[in-house]
């Protein structure tokens, strides 16, 4: 079966976002004195800050509300962006399905600033063309809404769109949407295929995979 559009995961699979992510989670809990060394660094990796939020609250002052504690890592994130690198491959990748005629689009389980944000850092806002945010969903990852919306917007039928995650939820998420799903990095057991690159994407793109393996 043939790909005929990639909708893309942006926070692990095409910045490598999550460093600021935790430094700026950090910086907003040391500032209300809160203690979150008891939870291992990757706790919340491809957590939406939603779920964040409802894990951590208990743990704030009563009076903090949730919009006021979202600005302080927003704004934390956003005066940081400076720090943000693409994974590698990523830029080329996205530019190289560009040019073989490959729609894509991306879904993210961060808020619109932090997309906004991310895709300026990396250059591709012009590239892709639409991306569905927290924001712009009732449910986040992994909710399979965020890639559904994507596809209606794109006018796309999942069996023929591949998603690239390089986490179980934004992975259940897609599956659940019924695309072809590609993990980076770790084996997955929602993906189709994994890839230890995002070089070998192009690769699978007009011969996606029919049973789950990975690829170097």
């Amino acid at each position: 079966m043939s790909i005929s559009a990639v909708i893309w995961d942006i926070d692990g699979t095409l910045v490598d976002s999550e460093p600021l992510h935790l430094r700026a989670l950090h910086h907003v809990c040391a500032h209300h004195g809160v203690e979150i060394s008891d939870l291992p660094p990757d706790h919340f990796v491809g957590v939406n800050v939603q779920n964040v939020w409802r894990a951590l609250a208990d743990r704030f002052p009563a009076e903090l509300a949730f919009e006021r504690w979202l600005a302080q890592l927003n704004a934390y994130y956003s005066a940081n962006a400076h720090d943000l690198a693409p994974i590698a491959h990523a830029v080329e990748t996205v530019r190289q399905l560009a040019d073989m005629g490959i729609p894509q689009g991306a879904a993210s389980n961060s808020n619109r600033l932090i997309v906004d944000t991310n895709l300026r850092a990396l250059r591709l806002s012009g590239i892709l063309s639409m991306s569905v945010s927290l924001d712009d969903v009732a449910n986040g990852k992994p909710d399979p809404e965020p890639y559904l919306r994507a596809m209606r917007l794109m006018n796309l039928a999942p069996q023929a769109t591949m998603a690239v995650e390089d986490s179980a939820t934004g992975a259940e998420s897609a599956r659940r949407a019924g695309m072809r799903v590609v993990a980076l990095g770790a084996e997955l057991p929602q993906a189709d295929i994994c890839i230890a690159s995002l070089a070998a994407l192009p690769g699978l793109i007009t011969a996606a995979p029919e049973r789950r393996g990975s690829v170097g």
